[in-house]
């Protein structure tokens, strides 16, 4: 049992279960212990769904509920987090504030860099980041300074209002400066940290022993006795931190019946320091932690830094930096190192670095003592290592660095630079003399170079290092000599496990360049060497060695005016009523709640003593017919009570979105893999999953297997229905072209990583109902499938939804085959049932974001100007239809971006495939569309020799105030991007800061930067057209408080929040007087999904309505009181006299629906006028980014510089929230954009199973992290207008997602940058979607990537990395 298990187990919720692998911190709580060496109190942050319980003996735990609640009031770090808008969905938010208290609570003065690197285990999908930053850094005593200068260049001034009105200007200087630290708010607060229990500090550990039918838990206190256990159980599997026994137990299954803990034993928590002898060095027992090491060497560097001998600890420092970016911090303190040693993973980042400092390994056991192995020989093959089954490693040695001409080089890259595993690692030593002739040169003595990520184990390139031996330091010789034979010996075949054979040989080969370009620099430095050389040449980067940026937020925003309407009649009509409490950046109202752990999600439901848990059974098959189902060996399992398959259904075992094209459980037929064959229902949600793999499936393998688009293409496989877009006469403006360009595009898919998984519980109602309790956004369509598998009329099947931890399109369909598993066993069991997706198995099933291939053809004129476009779109649709089509349509409606293409010719074919249903995701096939346009921009521009940003702003729609119609008929009106880019321009300094990139790459070899302008329009409707509606219900009670439901559901976005400030506006009442609480279809029934960037708009103005009804009904009350010469005014004394003296209904139903002549499109209209088929949207959003971004030439790595963006979001509702938004969804763009991959098992990848989910969770999906945000991050809300919707404000969730993509096209400016120096810029490359590390690099062509691409200079100019499409 885990601490995650036992907590959730006794009520202890707040803590939440995100992956069970230690990877998004959702599960993070402080373990503290007493120190006998030290006699200290050690605070630990930790992840409690690693943590065996067994192992924390003698330790204290406390989670969120422990230090804040709502009852008895919050803790400053959960008030500055909640009220700074840290916190949106919520169900990272716990885990995050653990991590800040931990870090505050053992160090109250730490840096801003100590505060955002203890987050580092940390994940948050929605808010983006920089919230949280701000609220971190305003916690610590250590405040820091202004960060950007003063005056007019100080980013901290007050901002001037233009119209007139008042401007909120936040920024993190500001907040941090501003508020006061946690130590000080609990000071006046008067209150005072938990303490730590008085009897641990005594107590005494002792050796135990759990035992149960499947494992032995053993925790020995010394060595003798660790060793006896050995070897009476020599198979016995040593853990201390459980990081990586925890997941091959959790998802590899392996089974280990001994377990032995030897975290307490003196002799393995040795760290000794001896800097003379002959074994001068660093000692350090195996089960010390990670994070104890990184402290000790820092330590040591700090010692001896100004000594004569500072250079003796060059490598541990070396091992310092590199494991600064070593798992994260959570992991950093529980993980062994003995363990990442004995694990043996081919891509550890500590083994090379062990290995080329010459570690030695103490080995020891019961009958043979003890015996010293050196490192290199030690790793004998993958995963097998030089010890005895009944030896256990007990401490490894590191010497010093022996000489000033000795040097320790740290390497490595990866997805995402902080928490992940690398792609390719390195430890590098060399080891100089003077040359024998010529003083000013050296040549090499010893050399160790180590890779990880390059073999089956941890190697050294012994060959290259034989070379290197007494060579001489010379580039020359390098270039001739050693990077050939580097390559030859690192060379890996094309079909290497894990892919990217040749980036990881120009990784390997770039490693090198870097080390010796860095230590050239030193030996010249040694003796002032050539002083002109010296400052001409520039030092490769290396990220491992730099210390982790600090960013810096700024957000500004007018406080409008007026902007009020009335409900009815449509087009909604202007009130004279001021904004009041609309357009206020109120809080998010379940912030203090969410904070703290009281906020309640499905999985937190308190569950009757007889609830049951349901897990799936599924295939391991693409496409396969079932042959047989044995549940023979599950029925044995513990706690089996039954399962359930398509047999078992009572109802209609047919469900789907649109097309009833899918089945709850299959019938004969597997179409992807991991497609549910069957449901095991059992007493515990562990023992379902036990059960659930002992279910053998046998199956006939069908043909043929379509796994990737270009398969799809292949064998005509696609969904009937095949839109286009036709407009203009695509002849005539092909032959007014005088430039033409034609590629192609690959667009990679995204997972949506919501915190929580799909979850849903499902409680049997004594007439025969069933109360359906789901994380969903769509609480409709559960209804109505779920009754529809059971067999239950829909009346008869309340679905619920209180609030979801993410859901992003997500849980718009996806979610509700998992609802009908626990509706169908609920129903026959007549139990209550929990299902919770697990997240390997929430990604491998539930789909995710649509990957496209396009291919295109565009031309313009020599001086910019745009005549035609003409692109096919092939999507990934999976096995089943789900929303397929409408994605794609919304693509084509999207594909002309923000300009004017005379002919635009655009068709849509949606790939049938063996993958999961691809389905919703924040932008619904916008973003893909845009893409495909900002592409052939982006293509044109490099072939007209102009910058983008030129061919931009030349074709924007409406020039010289005229207003275009858009190429599916829409007149458009209300564009503001041409007035917002005059905007951005002055606010951003464009002008300026794209000189500065010019002369930065001037300046830099290594080194580049990219600067893009990207502009975005977004439309705002649901397509179809009946689902334009929407409702709510409003009640007001006696004592003048009001209760507030509709149709949407709260995931994050802030709907509650704006829905509260809607009815307190109309009313003018306080808003603490509103209360909403959930979405039931019982109270708001047939509510479309929460979707389409919508739902403030249908259910802002629905609960207008509702509330309009109310005071229609209580005018007449008024002017009685009035006429009575009473208090007219008092809102309680109104509603006291319309219930006791005017009988007044108090309770209204709003409703509200788009107006028929502004939404819906008609496909099937056969018309050479776009227009009469519709108007798809009701208006558009609009914004522009100004992303900056630099790159690493030699390794691909990349970080945002800067971020300005200007957004279109009418008059807001809560400027806060759409801010949250606007941020959130960009670095959820950035992501999509540049390190999201999805890799399937496909022909691409046949190191995986065919058509299986490589990536299946944190450890290899990365999502962006703390790290990722951009260093200068800028957010600014443009003046607008819309009177198409509630208060004149806009559609905000989705419409900024696309800017995110800026990235990108910055980081192919700074590719364009690299590319020109070797002459590698007239021929156009495509930049596939991600822009991850690998396609930067290769991008990046110089003579190493010719060197390690088959083929030389040529395949290396076309290369094009494999990806998942």
């Amino acid at each position: 049992m885990t601490l995650l298990q036992y907590l959730r187990k006794n009520g202890l919720t707040g803590t939440k279960l995100g992956c069970g692998e230690g990877g998004c911190g959702a599960c993070t709580v402080m373990i503290s212990k007493f120190d006998e060496k030290s006699q200290k109190i050690q605070h630990l942050s930790a992840n409690a769904c690693l943590a065996p319980l067994c192992s924390l003996d003698g330790y204290a735990i406390t989670t969120i509920e422990g230090i804040g609640g709502m009852k008895h009031g919050l803790h400053p770090i959960q008030k500055r987090v909640a009220s700074l808008h840290g916190s949106q969905c919520g169900f990272c938010t716990p885990g995050i504030v653990m991590a800040i208290y931990t870090k505050l609570r053992s160090s109250p003065n730490a840096t801003p860099h100590e505060i955002e690197e203890s987050m580092d285990g940390n994940l948050c999908r929605c808010t983006g980041y920089r919230p949280i930053l701000d609220a971190a850094r305003s916690l610590s005593n250590n405040k820091g300074g202004c960060c950007r200068g003063s005056g007019q260049e100080c980013p901290c001034a007050a901002a001037e209002a233009s119209s007139g009105e008042p401007v909120v200007n936040n920024n993190t200087t500001k907040v941090v400066s501003e508020l006061k630290s946690a130590e000080e708010e609990m000071s006046e607060m008067g209150r005072t940290e938990p303490i730590f229990p008085p009897a641990l500090m005594r107590y005494q550990r002792q050796s135990l022993e759990f035992t149960d039918k499947e494992v032995s838990w053993f925790q020995p206190v010394t060595m003798p006795e660790l060793l006896t256990l050995k070897k009476t159980y020599p198979q016995a599997r040593l853990v201390v931190g459980n990081t990586e026994v925890g997941i091959e137990t959790k998802f590899k299954y392996f089974e280990y019946p001994v377990l032995v803990n030897p975290a307490h034993i003196p002799e393995l928590q040795v760290l000794s320091f001896d800097e003379t002898g002959e074994h001068a060095g660093l000692t350090v027992g195996a089960a010390v932690s990670v994070n104890a090491l990184r402290d000790f060497m820092a330590e040591l560097k700090n010692r001896y830094r100004n000594t004569e001998r500072h250079y003796i600890t060059r490598g541990y420092e070396a091992i310092h930096d590199m494991l600064t970016w070593f798992a994260s911090n959570h992991i950093r303190n529980v993980a062994a190192i003995g363990g990442n040693i004995v694990t043996a993973s081919p891509i550890s980042d500590l083994n090379p670095m062990l290995m080329a400092c010459g570690a030695q390994l103490k080995l020891t056991s019961a009958d043979g003592g003890s015996r010293v192995v050196s490192i290199g020989s030690f790793f004998l093959a993958y995963r097998k290592v030089d010890v005895r089954p009944d030896e256990v490693l007990e401490s490894v040695f590191i010497p010093i660095v022996q000489s000033p001409l000795e040097f320790v080089l740290p390497f490595k890259q990866a997805r995402r630079r902080e928490d992940d595993i690398s792609i390719v690692t390195s430890g590098m030593r060399f080891v100089f003399e003077r040359h024998a002739t010529n003083s000013t040169a050296f040549v090499v003595r010893e050399a160790s170079i180590s890779y990880g990520g390059m073999a089956p184990t941890t190697v050294f390139a012994r060959r290259t290092m034989a070379l290197l031996t007494n060579l001489e330091w010379d580039q020359e010789v390098f270039d001739k000599q050693v990077f050939p034979l580097l390559r030859e010996e690192m060379n890996l075949p094309e079909q290497v496990p894990g892919g990217q054979a040749e980036y990881r040989m120009t990784l390997a080969v770039s490693f090198l360049f870097k080390a010796f370009m860095i230590i050239r620099q030193q030996l010249l430095s040694l003796d002032g060497g050539d002083e002109e050389h010296k400052h001409r040449e520039e030092l490769p980067p290396n990220f491992v060695t730099a210390e982790k940026p600090v960013s810096h937020g700024e957000q500004q925003y007018s406080m409008r005016a007026k902007g009020i309407q009335h409900a009815r009649p449509v087009p909604h009509t202007p009130s004279d009523a001021e904004r009041n409490i609309v357009g206020q950046p109120r809080m998010h109202k379940s912030a203090e709640s969410q904070v703290c752990g009281d906020a309640q999600y499905t999985g937190d439901k308190p569950l009757p003593s007889n609830a049951l848990f349901a897990v799936l059974v599924m295939s391991q098959r693409a496409h396969a017919r079932i042959v047989s189902i044995d549940d023979t060996e599950a029925r044995q399992c513990p706690g089996f009570v039954t399962l359930l398959t398509a047999k078992d259904v009572t109802g209609n075992n047919h469900i789907g979105a649109i097309v009833k094209d899918e089945e709850v459980f299959a019938e004969s037929i597997v179409k992807h893999h991991g497609a549910v064959i069957g449901a095991v229902i059992a007493e515990t949600h562990e023992q379902a999953v036990y059960a659930a793999r002992k279910v053998k499936v046998e199956y006939e393998d069908m043909s043929p297997v379509i796994i990737s688009i270009e398969d799809a293409i292949q064998h005509a496989s696609f969904f009937p229905d095949r839109h286009a877009i036709i407009d203009g006469d695509l002849e005539a403006r092909k032959g007014e072209a005088e430039v033409h360009v034609q590629g192609s595009v690959r667009i990679g898919g995204q997972e949506h990583f919501y915190l929580e998984t799909n979850n849903t519980v499902v409680f049997p109602l004594d007439n025969g109902a069933l109360e359906v309790h789901s994380s969903t956004q769509n609480c409709m369509k559960t209804q109505n499938f779920c009754a529809s598998v059971v067999g239950l009329p829909a009346a008869k099947v309340v679905a619920h939804c209180k609030r979801m931890g993410g859901g992003f399109g997500g849980k718009e369909t996806r979610s509700v085959f998992a609802a009908c598993v626990a509706a169908l066993a609920a129903h026959q069991l007549q139990r209550t049932v929990s299902i919770t997706l697990e997240r390997d198995v929430d990604m491998a099933i539930t789909g995710q974001r649509h990957a496209f291939y396009v291919e295109y053809a565009a031309g313009a004129t020599k001086d910019g100007q745009l005549k035609y476009l003409d692109a096919k779109l092939y999507s990934n649709g999976g096995y089943s239809l789900d929303l397929s089509q409408a994605v794609m349509d919304r693509a084509l409606f999207h594909s002309d971006s923000c300009y004017k293409w005379p002919a635009l010719h655009v068709r849509g074919f949606v790939c049938r495939t063996n993958q999961p249903s691809h389905t919703a995701y924040r932008g619904f096939g916008g973003p893909q569309g845009l893409f495909l346009a900002e592409t052939v921009i982006q293509h044109l521009a490099e072939s007209l020799h102009m910058r983008p940003e030129a061919l931009r702003v030349r074709n924007f729609y409406n020039q010289q105030g005229h207003i275009d119609r858009v190429h599916f008929g829409e007149e458009l009106t209300n564009f503001y991007v041409p007035r917002m880019w005059d905007e951005i321009h002055r606010v951003a300094d464009i002008d300026r800061r794209r000189a500065d990139v010019d002369a930065f790459n001037a300046q830099h070899r290594y080194v580049k930067r990219g600067l893009c302008v990207l502009p975005t329009k977004f439309g705002i409707n649901f397509t179809a057209k009946f689902m334009n509606q929407g409702g709510a219900l409003v009640h007001v009670y006696v004592d003048g408080s009001v209760y507030v439901t509709h149709g949407g559901t709260e995931m994050g976005q802030g709907l509650f929040t704006k829905m509260i400030q809607v009815c307190a506006q109309a009313f003018q009442i306080s808003e603490d007087k509103v209360f909403t609480a959930e979405t039931a279809t019982n109270l708001v029934p047939n509510a479309s999904p929460s979707a389409a960037s919508l739902s403030t708009d249908l259910y802002g103005m629905a609960v207008l309505d509702a509330c309009e009804q109310i005071l229609q009904r209580l005018k007449p009350v008024r002017e009685a009181l009035a006429a009575a010469g009473r208090d007219a005014s008092s809102w309680e004394s109104v509603i006291a006299s319309a219930y006791y003296e005017h009988r007044v209904n108090l309770s209204a139903q709003g409703f509200y629906a788009l107006a028929n002549d502004r939404c819906g499109y008609d496909w099937d209209l056969v018309t050479t006028n776009n227009a009469e088929r519709g108007m798809p949207f009701n208006y558009f959003t609009q914004g522009i980014a100004v992303t900056e971004c630099e790159i690493d030439t030699l390794s691909g790595d990349t970080r945002v510089v800067r971020t300005d963006i200007l957004m279109d979001v009418g008059k807001s509702i809560n400027p806060a929230i759409d801010v949250g938004q606007i941020e959130g969804a960009f670095v959820q763009g950035y992501g999509w954009s540049t390190m999201e991959e999805l890799i399937w098992g496909d022909k691409d990848h046949p190191w995986v199973r065919p058509g299986m989910l490589f990536t299946r969770g944190p450890g290899t999906y990365k999502i962006p992290a703390f790290n990722d945000v951009p260093l200068d991050f800028r957010v600014h809300l443009a003046d607008t207008e819309n009177p198409f919707a509630v208060h004149s404000s806009k559609a905000i969730g989705e419409p900024p997602f696309f800017l995110g993509a800026a990235a990108l096209f910055a980081i192919k400016d700074a590719i364009n940058a690299a590319r020109a120096e070797k002459q590698a810029e007239g021929t156009y490359y495509p930049l596939d979607l991600p822009a991850t590390s690998e396609r930067i690099r290769m991008a990046c062509v110089d003579e190493i990537t010719a060197l390690c691409c088959p083929g030389g200079e040529t395949k290396a100019h076309d290369f094009r990395a494999k990806g998942s499409w």
